[in-house]
């Protein structure tokens, strides 16, 4: 063989090698560390609105206690395939109660500044007003911030743990909105 050709070899077959470590190290991270997401639809504004590009954190909770406020990305409790963000408002052994509009957490009016709406309840769904709902251990209660046009916890109840993908730590598009997502709860509260 010339030289030539095993030096061009050589380099294809180095090439080849490092395309799959990156693509290796890629599909680890995307399926066990993080993962990009794109909010759709309107039950997370004003924070958060159709077409924003999120990145969710699976490792989170690995390593901390979910807190009132976070924002995660959960599946569907109707249907596994489609996911949906929210926001936790309840955790495990809360008593969550929606008043004329305002949620009690534990007896305790949870103020929350980051919503676009006063809480409103559906017809049939799983809270009624003013009817003490106590969220089973290891479920979580999940609301959007923009409750008139949220399908979530109000409608279908608590949620697994389990069912969490994980939390929303990042938005990287669009530019005017780029940043670190904190949770908007007081420590005390979370």
């Amino acid at each position: 063989m010339l030289k030539g050709a095993k030096t061009v070899i050589d380099f294809v077959m180095d090439i080849l090698e490092t395309v799959v470590f990156i693509g290796s190290i890629f599909i680890v991270v995307y399926l066990f560390i993080l993962t990009p997401n794109q909010v759709k639809g309107a039950s997370m504004e004003p924070n958060f609105h159709t077409g924003d590009y999120i990145l969710t954190s699976r490792i989170t909770y690995k390593f901390r206690k979910l807190e009132r406020g976070d924002v995660v990305v959960l599946k569907s409790p109707k249907n596994p395939d489609i996911e949906y963000i929210k926001r936790i408002v309840g955790l495990p052994g809360d008593v969550l109660n929606i008043k004329d509009g305002d949620v009690f957490i534990n007896n305790n009016l949870i103020t929350e500044k980051y919503i676009a709406a006063r809480t409103n309840l559906w017809e049939g769904g799983c809270i009624k007003d003013n009817v003490p709902y106590s969220i089973p251990t290891d479920e979580v209660f999940v609301m959007g911030d923009n409750r008139p046009r949220s399908s979530d916890s109000r409608e279908f109840c608590s949620v697994p743990v389990q069912s969490l993908i994980g939390q929303v730590f990042y938005r990287y598009f669009p530019a005017n909105v780029i940043g670190v997502i904190s949770n908007p709860l007081p420590q005390s509260i979370r």
